[in-house]
């Protein structure tokens, strides 16, 4: 089981970097960076594979919309080339309020385009003729109704690193999971509860893989996340998941088009989603983290004694689970590389 961490995107980033290198060599695996409405994942992971040089580096997401398909298959491979193969693509469709408020582009067709996008991608990179594509959402060349009429296809001048850049997809949504499971090289669920994963994503998944093309390959990683505190006393620590929790659950989305608060709904807690979502929106978000729930809270997180999050690492193991993706919680550097030491330790054992 790898062991990856995400980095913020809110600020620090230089920071965080230049203290990559230790945990490099405490045993991470993988860095992820998000890409919300705050600077561009692609500079940050750039700097990254600067900075690193073991350490694979993973987009954690960019979203589908606002970057061309082409585009989003040259900033793949020009991370991979800069990295020396050691980047993965996570893609995902982010929502409406993103979408649409902050880049202007109609939130139409995800699953549809995340597909296309996918297939172009790996078009783009094999370099096996000029790019040419006729799909329901992207036609390249433009057809000539659409545009000038001098489109011309193109292949791409470099030759990349590899030409199967992996590619991971960000989902909760049933159809989405099944189209993850059908295409892509990787999942990226979030609030993943190891006892309820087959309950709520066993079937999308199932028949995604009865569709899967035996050339992209049985390997399939599956990504959780999960806040880290190991010892006696640590179980206080459970509360730096609530704020999270309630932002997603409450606020990143509106009433009816919330696909966090759909997956808390799916968990079982209907009415604790209704409550959290009513007191966000209400501005009232200390009281809406507080309706958070605490099993949600506890069962995906990493805190407790040690053997408690052994236990947590056999069930994300049975569930499935392959990368873990940390956020350690400590008072400083050195003893969040404890933690990440730790929990290396106890990952290879389970």
């Amino acid at each position: 089981m790898r062991i990856g961490m995400p980095l913020s995107y809110s600020g620090g980033f230089k920071e965080a970097v230049a203290e990559l290198a230790d945990y490099e060599r405490a045993g991470l695996d993988v860095v992820h960076v998000a890409e919300a409405y705050s600077y561009d994942a692609a500079s940050q992971l750039g700097y990254i594979a600067a900075k690193t040089e073991r350490l694979e580096i993973a987009s954690g997401i960019f979203n589908i919309y606002s970057r061309t398909p082409s585009l989003i298959a040259m900033t793949a491979a020009g991370i991979d080339y800069i990295s020396e193969g050691r980047f993965t693509l996570g893609l995902g469709a982010s929502g409406p309020q993103v979408i649409e408020g902050f880049h202007g582009v109609p939130y139409t067709a995800p699953l549809g385009r995340t597909r296309e996008v996918i297939d172009i991608c790996r078009e783009v990179w094999k370099r096996e003729k000029p790019l040419e594509y006729d799909g329901k959402h992207y036609k390249l060349p433009l057809p000539a109704d659409k545009g000038t009429g001098l489109g011309k296809p193109l292949k791409l001048i470099n030759h990349p690193v590899r030409s199967d850049i992996p590619v991971e997809i960000a989902a909760i949504g049933p159809k989405n999971v099944e189209l993850t499971a059908e295409i892509a090289d990787g999942w990226q669920p979030i609030f993943f509860l190891p006892e309820k994963c087959d309950e709520v994503w066993g079937d999308s998944l199932r028949a995604g893989f009865a569709k899967r093309d035996p050339e992209i390959g049985k390997d399939f990683n599956i990504n959780a996340q999960a806040f880290l505190a190991i010892g006696d006393d640590v179980e206080g620590f459970l509360e730096f998941g609530r704020p999270m929790a309630a932002l997603y659950i409450g606020g990143m989305g509106a009433k009816g088009k919330n696909f966090y608060n759909d997956l808390c709904r799916r968990y079982g807690w209907e009415k604790e989603a209704d409550e959290i979502q009513e007191l966000y929106l209400a501005g009232k978000k200390k009281e809406a983290a507080e309706k958070v729930p605490f099993e949600l809270i506890k069962n995906m997180s990493l805190i407790g004694p040690e053997s408690w999050v052994k236990e947590r690492l056999l069930a994300m193991k049975a569930a499935g689970v392959t990368t873990i993706n940390v956020n350690p919680i400590a008072a400083d550097h050195q003893a969040k590389l404890k933690l990440v030491e730790q929990i290396k330790t106890l990952a290879a054992d389970v």
